[in-house]
């Protein structure tokens, strides 16, 4: 559901880029990174939530396959450098914004 309002609400935004996925993409990366950095720190953490929270929620609210479609749909449209930043946008964004969100977030947690 979160995905789809995103997608809803930005995607419009640009013809090329799907904002809406884009932002689908960093938020849940973002949200594994600190998930990852808190999991690490409480190892008394029931397995559950653990799950619960990697691949439930973010599992659910990221999208590769969402993604590839969009690049092929650029790629069918002859858009071969939006296919190529969207590519890059989201990858490196989202490797970013998943080393940030541990970072911060282990950083917090260690004093």
């Amino acid at each position: 559901m979160a995905r789809w309002l995103l997608s809803m609400r930005f995607n419009p935004l640009h013809q090329a880029i799907p904002l809406g996925t884009l932002t689908a993409n960093l938020i849940g990366a973002f949200i594994i990174g600190m998930g990852f950095a808190w999991f690490s720190r409480m190892t008394n953490i029931d397995p559950v939530w653990k799950v619960l929270i990697t691949t439930g929620f973010c599992g659910g609210l990221t999208t590769f396959s969402t993604f590839s479609a969009e690049v092929v749909f650029l790629l069918q449209e002859g858009r071969f450098g939006w296919a190529l930043l969207n590519v890059f946008v989201n990858l490196l964004g989202s490797f970013a914004m998943t080393a940030l969100a541990f970072w911060l977030f282990s950083a917090s947690t260690a004093h």
